[in-house]
């Protein structure tokens, strides 16, 4: 089961800004990502439940990180039905993030009290989701809403709590457009768990952007 509360996840995500998200079928390379990301000083890091055989890799993953990286919140994401939300949370998945609202997702994850955050493009989908009880909506692609998208939801719905993810990238002035908009936190992948052109990860690339972006997200909200 989760070892830390929906409201510790949500208290953490918004509190950093960041949540970096990957998804690699090695668990060595895997358990190197969440270390460099961990030691740039993220505390929450989304699992992508893409790959074959990706339940036995998180699964290791995460009592590897309950093991050896206190305070790391490790959930995951691209969950598509409730059966894969459930056998996920079984094996301690802090949060579920999804690429769409899905109703039956969300009675599963509150049944067990666990965060969950939809993927949600209208108005209607986030109204719905936040009557579910969801407390911070998914905007994906985020680079196809934009952070024009943001601002025009926040004017009727202020108390609406968002996250985009897609579009994302750890620089000042793209970091500055989606915060200014009002997002609570940013999710972000391949701009931040990058290879290098031999197809290796490059940690210490990973480890000093995270430091970075952390820092630039803090100096944006003072």
């Amino acid at each position: 089961m989760a070892k830390f509360t929906r409201e510790q996840v949500y208290t953490e995500m918004k509190g950093t800004g960041l949540v970096p998200l990957f998804y690699d079928a090695d668990i060595t390379n895997a358990k190197a990502i969440v270390k460099a990301c961990y030691d740039g000083g993220a505390r929450v890091l989304e699992f992508v439940a893409r790959g074959d055989f990706s339940e036995a890799v998180f699964e290791e993953l995460n009592v590897y990180t309950i093991n050896n990286l206190e305070g790391m919140m490790l959930g995951v994401g691209s969950v598509t039905d409730a059966a894969q939300a459930s056998r996920y949370m079984a094996l301690g998945a802090n949060f579920i993030i999804t690429p769409v609202f899905r109703e039956d997702i969300a009675k599963v994850c509150n049944r067990r009290k666990v965060m969950w955050s939809p993927g949600c493009g209208s108005l209607t989908e986030i109204a719905i989701a936040e009557e579910l009880g969801c407390q911070l909506v998914k905007l994906f692609p985020g680079n196809i809403y934009g952070p024009g998208f943001v601002k025009a939801v926040k004017g009727p719905q202020p108390w609406t709590n968002i996250m985009p993810t897609g579009g994302v990238s750890p620089n000042k002035d793209n970091l500055n457009e989606w915060f200014n908009a009002g997002v609570d936190c940013v999710g972000m992948g391949s701009k931040l768990i990058k290879k290098d052109a031999n197809g290796y990860y490059d940690y210490a690339f990973i480890e000093n952007t995270v430091k970075e972006t952390l820092a630039i997200i803090t100096a944006l909200r003072n």
